[in-house]
Parts: structure tokens; C-alpha cells; sequence
């Protein structure tokens, strides 16, 4: 599992670690990675050209003893000093017996930007808030339209480390070197999109068990999928009921039993108007014409894809004493104390306009603190909430670590894609994951198979869903 902590974790952790060994030794260790990653890069570091640019705090020193070791190797390096006066002395006195040269943010700079192979942001470090000054905003543009290559250290300067806010002006790294762990900026958008590819170099941090976010790999998916034993019968695999699908909106219920057919579950039973285009479409779906209440025995619901105004049936749901995921016009329907005063788990899965008009707020202020968004939903609902997106997060009501998944590509953004997620979810919790587990696990395998339908074209929602069993067999190794 990859995992990220807050920036006042990772500076605890680097304190008690600097207290055991000799001074300087961890910045060396952060600038040997560094440095190695930079030449990787590079391929024939001899007669490469990098540009450092260096701020005032340990980032400004990771980089400049990173640009020493690179000078050694013979790079010509140059350090664009944009704080002279608080420069890390020792860094840029290793810089210069290297060979290397250091200037300020003049017209020269731009010149030797616009030339450089390489550039390392070393600008801000983790503890920066707002986005970047006129002069260093000026220099991160010069680098972005240059043809160099651009390495950040530790994290893109100018965006938030903590929230992946992006509030101003940012650089935009081709690598993220970071150390000793995830930074939770690396993994959410929209700082994550200016981080690049990212590589953690470890320093020897001891971090505590709990972390601040985390990201589901193949393996712990694997580890939650449900399998069938000898003894399984529908029931025993559970059974997901779909409330779900309008006069005006049948496909919606169409493609929520999809995803739910595909996730684990022994059996669908559906409750709505669309049972004609469901059974035409799925003909193993149980069918009923009386209501979620008198529907028969299941183990979790699907409420709201396609749903129109039928706020009844919404309210019908939410009474139910099972897990029950509210999705798409159920999330505009459901009252939020029956959501608050339900005992059994709920799970919502809401887009940033639908998780927008919950918190009463503008799309733009969801999209811009996604990680903030999700857990205020979360707590004011008393549910686990899923916030769909380029990067999907899953939190819980009581906190702990936000989920993080990005396995999902862009053609994913399709109408219906969304109502094959609610669907296969749902399979989940009614096969007995946790709503947590379910969210996550639906998630990955949603994005998973979302690749492996478009493969780099066009795909509709029905082709994902498609492609679901295709993204459990690779998961499952």
C-alpha cells in the first residue's frame, strides 16, 4: 500500500532522525538521490547543462548539494539564487568547490534557462503556502517552455502540500523526487497533475502506522476481492438490489445492474420502471414490480442512478436496516438526518457538482481542496463518502486515512460511467466488504477496466463495465 503523511508528521519524524545522526547527514542522503535521479534523467551527465533554482529553505540546500555531486561528474551547473542572502551556505559552498557557478534572477538567468538539459525546483519546500512569487513564478514559466527536463524537489513548489491546493502560480515538474514518504499533494489533484512522475527516495524515516492518506496497490485489492467457497449459494454470496432508473432515464438502470453483475455478488434483484430493458439486457436479474420494501431478501442497495424525481423510493431505501449506497439523483433526494440517523452503513458517491450543491458551495472551490471536500461530506452526512474523479477519494465518518485511487483514465469521463461504479459497489458491500473497502475496491477496479476499454480510444459506459472481469482476473494475479 503506498502511503502520505502531513507535513507536521514528516518533520517530526526528520527531527527525531537528525537527532541521531551526525548534522548534514540527512540532507546528503535526500542530495544522493537526488542527484541520482537527475542523472538517470540525463543519461550522459559529462557536458550536460542544469540549471538549479534555489530558494531559501532545505529544499534551496537538497538541490545544491545535489547540483555538486552532478558538477563532479562534470555538468556545467549553474544556481539561480532567488534569496542570496538566506541561500544554504553549505550547499553552495560544495556547489562552487564542484566547479559550479551560481547567479541571481537576472535576463543572464533566462538565457541559461532557455539552454539548460536539466532543471531542478528547489524553490519552496513542503511548508509552502499560496502559490509562487512574481520572480520565482517567472523563472518556473521559463523552465516550463524550455526544452529541459524539470525535477522538483520533494514537491512541486507552490502547491499545498498537505491539501493539493494549487492557489497561484506552480511549477510543473516532468519527476517529483520526494523523500522518506508520499507527500498527500503527490497523490490528489489538482497538485498531483504538477508533480509529474514521482520517485520517493528513502532517508531512514520512521513514520507512525497511521497515515494521512492511502493508496490501494494490486495486492490489497486482491486481498478484499470476494471469492466463493465450495459451500457458496446465491444468497450466502450476497445479493445487491438496484432501485434505480426513470421513464426518462431506463440505461441508467441498465448499466448500474451491469456493474453490479461483475462485482461478487451471487445474485441482482431490481425494483423500478426500467425492468423491461433490464431483463431484456440481463435476463439473470430478479425483477420485482413492488417496491424496495417487499422486493425480497439482499444484502445491500443501489439507490439513485437515473432516479428523476422519485424521492419515495429514495426514503424507502434509507430505511432499510443494510448497507446502502445513494448515487446520482438519490444524492439531490436523500434527506440528509435520515442519512445521519441511519445505523446500518452508507455510502454516497457523489461527482464535484453533485458533492458541490451538498456543501452548498461552487464546483470550483470542490475541485480545487478535493481532500477537504471529502471529508467534510463524510462528517456532515455520518456516511463514507466517495468523491469521484481524476483522482477518486474515499473517507470515512469517524477519519482516519482518506483512500486515494487513480488507477482510471480520462475517456472514463462518459455518461453512465458513474451508474456501473454505483452497481459494482454495491456487489461489494452486499458480498460484506465495508463500505470503505467497497468504495476502494470498486473504485480501482472500475479505473482498471476503464483503461482496458478505451486502450487509448473512445469508450461508452457499457464497454467499462464490460471490461470489469478483465480487471479482476489482473488484479487477481
Amino acid at each position: 500500500m503506498r502511503t502520505a503523511y502531513s507535513v507536521e508528521t514528516v518533520r517530526t519524524a526528520e527531527r527525531a532522525l537528525m537527532a541521531r545522526l551526525p548534522e548534514g547527514a540527512l540532507m546528503q542522503r535526500a542530495a544522493a538521490g537526488l542527484a541520482a535521479a537527475c542523472a538517470q534523467l540525463l543519461g550522459r551527465v559529462y557536458g550536460s547543462r542544469v540549471v538549479l533554482l534555489v530558494g531559501s529553505g532545505d529544499n534551496g540546500g537538497d538541490a545544491l548539494y545535489a547540483g555538486a555531486r552532478l558538477a563532479r561528474r562534470g555538468a556545467g551547473v549553474t544556481a539561480v539564487l532567488l534569496s542570496p542572502e538566506r541561500t544554504h551556505q553549505g550547499g553552495l559552498a560544495a556547489l562552487r568547490r564542484a566547479g559550479g557557478t551560481a547567479a541571481d534572477p537576472s535576463d543572464a538567468a533566462e538565457e541559461v534557462i532557455r539552454a539548460a538539459d536539466l532543471v531542478v525546483d528547489g524553490i519552496v519546500g513542503i511548508g509552502g503556502k499560496g502559490g509562487l512569487r512574481p520572480d520565482a513564478a517567472r523563472l518556473a514559466a521559463l523552465a516550463g517552455a524550455s526544452r529541459a527536463v524539470v525535477v522538483a524537489v520533494d514537491l512541486p513548489s507552490g502547491v499545498e502540500a498537505d491539501s493539493g491546493e494549487v492557489r497561484g502560480d506552480a511549477v510543473r515538474a516532468d519527476l517529483t523526487v520526494t523523500f522518506g514518504t508520499h507527500k498527500p499533494a503527490l497523490l490528489i489533484d489538482p497538485a498531483r497533475e504538477y508533480a509529474g512522475s514521482v520517485r520517493l527516495v528513502d532517508i531512514g524515516l520512521e513514520l507512525p502506522e497511521e497515515a494521512e492518506l492511502e493508496a490501494l496497490q494490486h495486492a490489497d485489492v486482491a486481498a478484499l476481492l470476494p471469492v466463493p467457497r465450495a459451500e457458496s449459494d446465491k444468497y450466502r454470496r450476497g445479493v445487491v438490489g438496484i432501485a434505480a432508473g426513470s421513464a426518462r432515464y431506463p440505461g441508467a438502470a441498465v448499466l448500474a445492474v451491469s456493474g453490479a453483475l461483475r462485482g461478487g455478488a451471487g445474485a441482482v434483484r431490481y425494483v423500478g420502471p426500467a425492468g423491461s430493458a433490464v431483463i431484456a439486457r440481463f435476463p439473470e436479474t430478479l425483477v420485482s414490480e413492488r417496491g424496495p420494501a417487499k422486493a425480497g431478501r439482499v444484502q445491500a442497495w443501489v439507490v439513485g442512478p437515473g432516479a428523476g424525481d422519485d424521492a419515495a423510493t429514495v426514503a424507502e431505501v434509507l430505511e432499510a436496516d443494510v448497507p446502502v449506497l445513494v448515487d446520482a439523483d438519490g444524492l439531490r433526494l436523500a434527506d440528509r438526518d435520515a442519512v445521519r440517523a441511519r445505523t446500518a452503513p452508507t455510502l454516497m458517491t457523489p461527482h464535484a457538482g453533485e458533492a458541490a450543491a451538498l456543501l452548498g458551495v461552487a464546483r470550483q472551490e470542490v475541485e480545487g481542496a478535493r481532500l477537504a471536500a471529502v471529508r467534510e461530506l463524510a462528517s456532515r452526512y455520518r456516511a463514507t463518502v466517495l468523491l469521484k474523479g481524476s483522482t477518486t477519494l474515499v473517507a470515512d465518518p469517524d477519519g482516519g486515512p482518506v483512500r486515494v485511487n487513480a488507477t482510471g483514465t480520462p475517456w472514463l469521463a462518459t455518461a453512465g460511467s458513474g451508474d456501473v461504479l454505483s452497481g459494482l459497489s454495491g456487489s461489494l458491500l452486499a458480498a460484506g466488504l465495508s463500505a470503505r473497502d467497497a468504495a476502494s475496491v470498486a473504485a480501482y477496479l472500475h479505473g482498471l477496466a476503464g483503461r482496458y476499454a478505451a486502450d487509448g480510444a473512445p469508450a461508452g459506459a457499457h464497454d467499462v463495465a464490460d471490461a470489469i472481469p478483465e480487471a479482476w482476473r489482473d488484479v487477481r494475479g
